[in-house]
């Protein structure tokens, strides 16, 4: 079969595609075609072996020294189902599946246990729109409903509303029936279509002198803003950081024991329920994906290095398989060709 393999670490030009061995499975596995896949940040860091911080020695502990220890790049996927271990019993061949996996998503095939974060595809979306849908949607899912317990009428201020998590989480807080201002330098308007009722280019103005109070404060950008946030939150606000750091976990046990004003975090862990949880979010039309650029599978190479170029705006699928795509819904993806 066709993959994207890589032999180093580096940038995107390491990514060349060879023909390696169709996955086998075992009694608990799906053998699934991949028809889309979409590179995500954090396929950027495995392949570029960019470990933040003293993540670094952990990170190449576990996935390779000196060198990649799995080849095939891609942890989000969409295709169909086309053979069935011998003690599955949740899917059968030619089900439309999507979710996450450890490895190998940009590949012709994947193999993949059918307890871990898989689930059949929601109907009218495509591939690429159902490739697309985990990484955003999973991680605002754990860190508004479950992290931050967002409240109908709770006011949920989004940084980072225009980039691949934000877009999702805007529209899961809408959702959860909060009232829902987003931070951003660009794309105010599609900011706004998404579910934000109001946006703050945070090129202008700086959400934390503006003199608004905030129940919830979901901070997708890379640093942690718990300090200057605190005065923009409510009493009882939470401040939830995506990316995780020896300092603002100080302040989560800080926080936890006098009370007030929280300062979270959390790791979203793809599995079973989470993804099916995004299913029944996405079928409801509360979630719905926004594509930046399609690349074929040949030109996957590309495709990390327009991730890498910062100017994407929405997810990067690679399309393994054109064939035999679903047609798209009435609240399917908003498709931006860059």
């Amino acid at each position: 079969m066709r993959a994207a393999t890589h032999e180093t670490y580096g940038t995107p030009d390491v990514l060349t595609l060879s023909e390696v061995p169709r996955p086998t499975i075992g009694d608990h596995e799906l053998l699934v075609e991949v028809r889309a896949s979409v590179v995500t940040h954090g396929d950027r860091r495995l392949r570029a072996a960019d470990f933040p911080g003293v993540g670094v020695v952990v990170g190449r502990l576990m996935f390779g020294l000196f060198r990649p220890r799995h080849r095939v790049p891609g942890t989000m996927f969409a295709g169909r189902v086309v053979a069935v271990g011998k003690a599955v019993t949740r899917f059968a061949a030619g089900d439309d599946v999507f979710g996450s996996c450890d490895r190998g998503a940009q590949a012709e095939y994947l193999a993949v246990r059918a307890d871990k974060a898989v689930a059949r595809m929601p109907e009218g979306l495509d591939y690429a729109e159902a490739a697309a849908l985990p990484y955003g949607a999973g991680t605002a899912v754990v860190f508004l409903r479950d992290l931050a317990k967002v409240q109908p009428g709770e006011r949920v201020l989004i940084v980072g509303a225009s980039g691949g998590v934000g877009r999702l989480a805007v529209q899961l807080a809408h959702h959860l029936g909060a009232e829902v201002t987003g931070v951003c330098s660009r794309d105010h308007d599609l900011v706004r279509e998404l579910g934000a009722t109001h946006v703050i280019d945070h090129t202008v103005a700086d959400y934390t002198q503006a003199g608004q109070r905030y129940d919830v404060i979901f901070d997708t950008s890379p640093k942690n803003r718990f300090c200057a946030s605190r005065k923009a939150l409510a009493p009882k606000g939470r401040y939830l950081q995506l990316h995780m750091s020896t300092g603002l976990l100080f302040m989560m046990a800080m926080t936890a024991l006098f009370g007030g004003r929280r300062a979270l975090t959390g790791v979203a862990l793809g599995n079973r329920k989470l993804v099916e949880d995004v299913r029944d979010l996405a079928a409801q039309g509360a979630l719905r994906a926004v594509i930046a650029r399609r690349y074929p599978l040949e030109r996957v190479a590309e495709a990390h290095a327009f991730l890498e170029s910062g100017r994407p705006r929405g997810s990067v699928v690679v399309d393994v398989a054109r064939a035999a795509e679903r047609p798209l819904s009435a609240q399917g993806a908003i498709l931006q060709v860059a």
